[in-house]
């Protein structure tokens, strides 16, 4: 699998002068759209004026009606015309017929056999056509864009003294501090240093309800302070906030294209040649044969040219891509690309890591056992070693041993310090040598004869020298979501949902009881968890594994779609995965697998759809039943149109 690289995303960020002039002027403002307008003028003209014409309604071979309407209708061609000639010239010197090519063909041999109409009509509504679809790709772009414009141009720096000054974004520098006041939006990333407020992180995570923040606490660029005021320290500037990462990663994602994408491409650059040797023959064959006039074959070829058009086709796939991956962002889950959102779609069985996805993933300790004679020493020389390590149990044994007043602190020599993963860590601390871990680390006699067994806890043991010494008991919280998330991908279809941890046996089945899980498998180090990952793509092919994008990367890694939970203030977790959660709501992952499998149903329904009304309308043509109109009106601009509207649907998936 594949990721973005962070590095790109400076380039991929517009100067805080220039946001609303990001990417390309609105469609509806291009010199295409304005020949489109000027040929829909011309040509509704024409109708007008035909109703109340006496004109024939035929012209010879070669010429073009020099009636009124006439006149407004090849006024009309070479407006509409204009927009896709040029292109269609050069497709046929390249020899890669594309549909630019069938149309110019056929605009131009229906003005040359006098069907003035047919040629303003094809013209009109596929420049029409061509328009909407660009309008449904910009509009899903553009809710993106629009997201950097959320982040303030300017913020309240403070001075030294504390007093403030007003200053453009571009000239913050990590480090410096910030005032933020009820009611403004968040110009950069930072860390609360005074005050507490509510702030809406909606842009980022999805998540409409505010959040409280206090001093430690992150805060992200282009989210509202609800309530206080907040003193922020600067950690991220405007280029690598997370907002731009965002908006840069998506992108990159609009740009890389789905599986069934780059087969519909190469089937279109296939296809167009073999339709366009098909008219010709429609064309040649019946006439010399002696059935029919030339002229009605010339006009079945040239409709079964229009008809071949594959404009729907090809407008299937990624409309609906731009569409998921702009949807899904709104809604706080960053997806990174259209082959991970096809891939999502296909997904049937579950990984979860334990901590931080189905539970809290904050420890507390319940219980502190010892028959040290020293109890406070070892305890400060345990919380001393666990300082080096930055795994959550460490954590919440730091915690623990600073609220009994253990020393433990940056003065405690260290020495010999090893992580082992999965089972704890060893080192000498004031003067002790030190094991501190699981039964695998410590061995079975140091684990054995404490009198704490509750199923519900993670058990530590703590060894000095070649001697037990104590036990630490703690205890993880079941997410309230957990259980709810479970059911509800069950009734999805997703099964079986398997718990991966590196817990001990009797947690790691609390956890699973409480949750709902089909299975659970415990005591796995990391590279266990990535041959159990193998064993269910061997079992089931595509493989969802949820995890924290960083402990758990080469799991993430190896499955067929990686899953990073709240991902927003970890850009590591963000490059890892390819789908990121950006808030901490296990509760958007059934959101994520609904939309996903929503566009995957469909795009294949775009797909049918286009090949079918094809199809029908091809055989409709050669039965000399669907003019040259209907096959433009129906076959490429309805055709359009029907993909395209099906697929800004998509926007309206709920979690």
């Amino acid at each position: 699998m594949t990721s973005a690289r962070l590095e790109s995303v400076p380039e991929a960020r517009d100067s805080r002068a220039g946001v609303a002039a990001a990417g390309p002027p609105s469609p509806w403002r291009t010199l295409f759209a304005r020949r489109t307008y000027v040929a829909g003028l011309f040509w509704t003209a024409g109708v007008l004026v035909s109703r109340w014409s006496d004109a024939p309604d035929q012209a010879g071979w070669l010429a073009i009606r020099l009636d009124t309407a006439g006149l407004l209708y090849t006024a009309a061609a070479a407006c509409g015309g204009a927009n896709f000639l040029g292109v269609g010239v050069r497709a046929l010197r390249s020899l890669r017929l594309d549909m630019n090519f069938l149309m110019s063909v056929a605009m131009i041999a229906a003005l040359l056999v006098g069907e003035a109409f047919e040629a303003a009509t094809l013209a009109f509504l596929f420049s029409l056509a061509e328009l909407l679809e660009r309008y449904s790709v910009d509009r899903g772009r553009r809710s993106i864009a629009r997201l950097l414009e959320l982040a303030p141009d300017t913020a309240e720096r403070l001075r030294p003294d504390g007093t403030g000054e007003t200053v453009a974004v571009e000239l913050l520098a990590i480090g410096d501090r910030i005032r933020i006041r009820p009611g403004d939006r968040v110009p950069l990333d930072g860390q609360v240093v005074e005050g507490t407020s509510a702030v809406n992180e909606a842009t980022i995570t999805g998540e409409s309800l505010p959040r409280s923040k206090g001093v430690g606490d992150p805060v992200y660029g282009g989210t509202m302070n609800v309530e206080g005021a907040l003193d922020v320290t600067v950690t991220a500037d405007a280029a690598h906030s997370t907002l731009a990462r965002i908006v840069a990663l998506i992108r990159q994602a609009e740009a890389r294209r789905a599986p069934v994408e780059v087969f519909v491409k190469r089937f279109a650059r296939v296809y167009t040649p073999v339709v366009t040797a098909l008219a010709v023959l429609v064309i040649a064959i019946p006439p010399l044969l002696g059935y029919g006039a030339p002229m009605e074959w010339f006009l079945r070829g040239i409709t079964l040219l229009v008809i071949a058009c594959p404009c729907a086709l090809v407008i299937a796939t990624p409309v609906t891509v731009v569409s998921g991956l702009t949807s899904a962002a709104r809604n706080g889950v960053l997806i990174k690309g259209g082959e991970h959102l096809e891939a999502l779609g296909a997904v049937r069985a579950l990984a979860f890591d334990k901590t931080g996805t189905l539970t809290s993933g904050r420890l507390e300790v319940v219980e502190f056992q010892t028959d040290a004679p020293d109890s406070q020493r070892l305890l400060g020389a345990v919380v001393a070693l666990e300082r080096r390590s930055e795994h959550p149990i460490a954590e919440a044994i730091v915690r623990f041993g600073e609220s009994r007043g253990a020393r433990g602190d940056g003065e405690t020599p260290i020495a010999e310090f090893r992580a082992e993963a999965g089972r704890g860590v060893r080192g000498r601390a004031d003067g002790i040598d030190l094991a501190i871990g699981t039964e695998e680390l410590v061995g079975d006699d140091a684990a054995g004869g404490w009198g704490s067994d509750d199923s519900g806890t993670v058990r530590i043991f703590v060894t000095t020298g070649d001697r037990r010494s104590a036990m630490i008991v703690l205890r993880e919280e079941v997410r309230p979501a957990a259980g709810p998330v479970v059911a509800r991908l069950h009734r999805l279809g997703i099964r079986p949902i398997v718990m991966l941890t590196g817990d001990a046996a009797p947690a790691a089945r609390a956890i699973a009881r409480a949750t709902g899980v089909d299975a659970v498998q415990w005591r796995l180090l990391p590279a266990e968890k990535v041959e159990a990952i193998r064993e269910l793509r061997r079992q089931y092919r595509a493989v969802a594994m949820v995890g924290d994008g960083v402990n758990d990367a080469p799991a993430l890694a190896e499955a067929t779609v990686g899953v990073a939970m709240g991902a927003a203030g970890s850009p590591a977790a963000i490059e890892t995965a390819d789908v990121a959660l950006m808030g901490d709501d296990l509760a958007k992952l059934p959101y994520a697998f609904l939309l996903a499998r929503r566009a995957r149903r469909t795009v294949r329904f775009n797909i049918a759809f286009a090949l079918g009304a094809k199809l029908l309308l091809a055989v409709g043509a050669l039965a000399g039943v669907v003019s040259l109109a209907i096959a433009v009106l129906v076959g490429d601009m309805g055709g359009s149109l029907v993909v395209t509207l099906n697929a800004l649907r998509l926007a309206r998936t709920r979690g």
